[in-house]
């Protein structure tokens, strides 16, 4: 991965440019999309008055854009109802380092940071379609068959979107990479594999009787990696990606 642009990637500038480990930096959007759609848990970055915040919150991807949702009430929403420069970021933690001395002790991780202009959604047509996505964005059709949201719900929901303005993705997959003279010394070192797994369902249980777990559910099986499920969620949400 080098940072050269393409027809693909996003432009490059100081705010995206990866500058430590450059080498490590990809800037096409198919990396970066991957990445977003792998995960459903984002930290937003802004500053309000001169102070910075990092929220935690629940997003999703629709082309080029990114929405996210919180409290009427939220800060974070209301300080962006008129547009607020902001940084979403995710990352994917796949494995703890160890070497044979303390500076190369490290992790293999995948992240994205992207930028843009934060809005509040007030189109109607807009926030109900964001509020179907996101339910259906990762379990797909379920909101068909829940019961329908009530207007003090719709109002009590703000929904924040963001066009994707610039993005990079850091990638680190080397394992263990210590000095040449360093393999000569009597350390253990090794590379510990992380992996967010499912775990078996856990029904209500307030169910009612012949209520069943629905097919449409099947990805999120016990076993899978929850990026796999996330990831195969939003190809049958959005066929072409």
């Amino acid at each position: 991965m080098t940072d050269v642009e393409t027809a693909d990637s996003y432009p490059l500038s100081p705010r995206n440019r990866v500058k430590r480990h450059h080498e490590r930096g990809s800037y096409d959007r198919t990396t970066v999309h991957g990445l977003l759609d792998a995960s459903m848990l984002c930290h937003v970055s802004y500053v309000i008055d001169g102070q910075p915040y990092c929220t935690p919150t629940f997003f999703w991807r629709e082309g080029e854009k990114l929405y996210w949702h919180g409290s009427s009430a939220s800060r974070m929403l209301r300080s962006q109802s008129e547009g607020q420069k902001a940084c979403l970021t995710v990352a994917h933690l796949d494995g703890l380092v160890l070497a044979r001395c303390g500076f190369n002790h490290s992790a293999d991780y995948r992240a994205v940071m992207a930028f843009g202009t934060a809005y509040l959604v007030t189109d109607p047509d807009e926030k109900r379609l964001a509020l179907v996505a996101m339910v259906d964005r990762f379990f797909p059709d379920r909101t068909a068959g829940l019961r329908q949201t009530t207007a003090q719900e719709i109002k009590a929901t703000t929904v924040i979107a963001m066009e994707i303005e610039q993005a990079s993705a850091k990638i680190r997959s080397k394992g263990v990479a210590d000095d040449d003279e360093d393999y000569e010394l009597p350390v253990y070192a090794e590379r510990i594999p992380v992996r967010t797994v499912l775990g078996a369902s856990e029904p209500c249980p307030r169910l009612l009787g012949g209520v069943e777990r629905p097919d449409s559910l099947r990805g999120y099986s016990e076993g899978r990696l929850l990026e796999e499920a996330l990831r195969d969620a939003y190809f049958v949400q959005y066929p072409g990606g």
